[in-house]
């Protein structure tokens, strides 16, 4: 039994990190494992965050195809933008993934950016395996606690925490998709453009 819910933990952790735009942060599907099937913290902890790191991997190689499909032509150049701006800034930029890594946010709109400059993705995931080690670390220990209790820890994982982080995590893919980057960084202002679909 125990195969098969680490089986999971990996191909779950691996699907939500791979979807495009929007999707649930890993640790969830993690956390759910965990409790449901009654796992080890650490291997959920290595087989989760392998997964997940794989899965932002393989989402920032196809990401730029699936948004060419829906964005707009600007929109897609504005989110490349970002992506560039992350690859020129060296350390700085590894240094702001680990710490945005440290969140329980979904690093969704990080990697949306990275893929849609058609930068390889190789530089960023170092700061992100090792800031998920840590994050989803805290997570699960966190969660452990609940582990003989099934029902107590579903209520847990949606629990207003869990909505606040979920709300939070789509604010934020929706303010880089429809945030003017290079108004932003260029001229310092902030401005929004909705038209941003085909």
């Amino acid at each position: 039994m125990d195969f098969w819910g680490y089986l999971l933990v990996f191909v779950l952790a691996f699907l939500v990190d791979l979807i495009p735009f929007a999707g649930p942060p890993a640790w969830t599907v993690m956390v759910f494992c965990l409790v449901v099937f009654k796992l080890k913290v650490w291997p959920v902890l290595i087989l989760g965050v392998i997964a997940s790191t794989l899965g932002r991997y393989f989402m920032s190689r196809f990401i730029f195809q699936v948004s060419g499909k829906f964005l707009t032509e600007e929109k897609a150049q504005d989110l490349a933008f970002i992506g560039r701006k992350l690859e020129t800034h060296g350390w700085q930029s590894r240094l702001f993934i680990f710490l945005y890594t440290l969140t329980p946010l979904s690093t969704t709109a990080l990697f949306t950016a990275i893929g849609m400059a058609r930068i390889s993705a190789a530089k960023a995931l170092p700061a992100f395996f090792i800031g998920k080690l840590i994050s989803d670390w805290l997570v699960l220990k966190a969660s452990e606690y609940v582990s003989k209790d099934p029902k107590a820890a579903l209520q847990h994982l949606f629990s207003p925490q869990f909505i606040i982080y979920t709300i939070l995590g789509i604010l934020l893919v929706a303010f880089l998709l429809f945030a003017d980057w290079r108004t932003l960084l260029e001229k310092k202002k902030l401005r929004f453009k909705f038209n941003i679909l085909k």
